[in-house]
């Protein structure tokens, strides 16, 4: 991409500015749906490098990444703009936390497919091709989860697509587990974890974005809810299949909760 963009007061930019497009984007030919990645970010500068770098080597053509500060203190600003270029950046004033930061960047993005991304992770190099691919062959699904591993232990689950109890806990399917095959079948499941899930346009524009009051955590699973409940509304329609794809690496023991709830 040509230049880094900052945007510090969404209300007042028009769409067409939120383009950051390179010549080589401007030549892929239409049928190259547009996967946008945003990554909300705070105080986060020393894992970027490894979370952008992996966004760098994808092999899908088509990618739009948006970064979200978090009214950061650290110099991810200046880290972004020196080294990262093709990366749009939405500089919020504030600390809205992670569910306000994820909606700022969603509201920016133009893509036909949307994924949150925790700056904390590394991804797949296939990883956002195997995500489109699988919406492609689940033209009902409205949301996709990715298979996430521990950064640092990488044969060990930290979910495998989340769930919700009757008694009203969610929780991360598989967590803590050995990856040993038992979630490489594309299944069913209640919700995407945030820090990687991925989202189609249509269904967003039909349930709406992540509601901010839930600040960080819970927020992805109760995106979740509207989407059973349609599944008898003839307006909305998609189910909630998630499908399993290829991996991306949490790091275990990272500062991201206490950033999150520290400044708030």
């Amino acid at each position: 991409m040509s230049a880094s963009e900052v945007i510090s007061d969404q209300s007042s930019v028009s769409s067409d500015q939120w383009s950051v497009a390179s010549e080589s984007t401007q030549l892929i030919t239409d049928h190259w749906s547009l996967f946008t990645v945003i990554i909300p970010n705070r105080n986060g500068a020393h894992h970027l490098p490894v979370c952008l770098d992996s966004l760098r080597e994808q092999t899908y053509p088509r990618l739009e990444v948006i970064l979200v500060d978090n009214a950061s203190s650290d110099g991810s600003l200046e880290l972004l703009a020196r080294d990262y270029p093709e990366v749009l950046v939405v500089a919020l004033a504030e600390n809205r936390g992670f569910a306000g930061a994820c909606n700022a960047g969603m509201r920016a993005s133009r893509g036909e497919f949307v994924a949150l991304l925790n700056n904390d992770t590394e991804v797949d190099a296939r990883w956002a091709q195997a995500l489109v691919d699988a919406f492609a062959r689940h033209p009902e699904a409205g949301l996709v989860a990715s298979k996430m591993l521990l950064f640092d232990r990488r044969d060990t689950f930290h979910t495998a697509g989340d769930y919700y109890r009757l008694d009203g806990l969610p929780g991360n399917r598989g967590v803590w587990q050995k990856d040993e095959g038992q979630f490489d079948t594309e299944e069913y499941v209640f919700s995407a974890c945030g820090g990687s899930a991925a989202y189609r346009r249509s269904m967003l524009d039909q349930i709406g974005l992540l509601d901010e009051d839930f600040y960080f955590s819970c927020e992805d699973l109760d995106l979740a809810v509207p989407v059973h409940i349609a599944t008898t509304d003839e307006r909305l329609t998609f189910v909630p299949r998630l499908a399993i794809v290829l991996p991306c690496w949490r790091r275990r023991g990272s500062t991201a909760t206490t950033v999150w709830s520290s400044s708030r």
